[in-house]
C-alpha cells in the first residue's frame, strides 16, 4: 500500500482513512495544498533579502573602502531587490511546472 502510493504520485487523488470508522473520503487534491500563500513568500522575501544585502554591503566595502558608500549601494538595492523577488516568488507560484 505505502509503495503503490510512492510509485503512483502522478494519481492526484488519496484516500484518508477513518480509523473510527473507514469512510474512504478523497483528501483534497495536491494542487490545492501545494499553493504558497502570500504570508509565507513576503516572509522569504525579507528573510533572504537580508541576507543578500548583507553580502552587497560587505562586498561593496572591500571593493569601495568606505563604508558609507557601501551602506548607500546596499540601501537601494535592498528594496529594489525585495520587490523584484517577491514579484519573482509570486509569478513562479502560478507556474504549475514542477509541483
Amino acid at each position: 500500500m505505502i509503495i503503490d502510493a510512492v510509485f503512483n504520485r502522478s494519481n492526484k487523488e488519496s484516500k484518508v482513512i477513518d480509523v473510527n470508522g473507514p469512510s474512504g473520503k478523497k483528501a483534497p487534491n495536491a494542487e490545492a495544498q501545494s499553493a504558497e500563500k502570500v504570508k509565507r513568500s513576503l516572509v522569504k522575501t525579507i528573510s533572504w533579502r537580508i541576507i543578500g544585502t548583507l553580502d552587497t554591503l560587505i562586498l561593496s566595502w572591500i571593493i569601495v573602502g568606505e563604508i558609507s558608500t557601501a551602506a548607500a549601494i546596499a540601501s537601494v538595492e535592498f528594496a529594489s531587490k525585495m520587490i523584484l523577488y517577491f514579484l519573482h516568488e509570486r509569478a513562479w507560484n502560478k507556474i504549475k511546472w514542477g509541483k
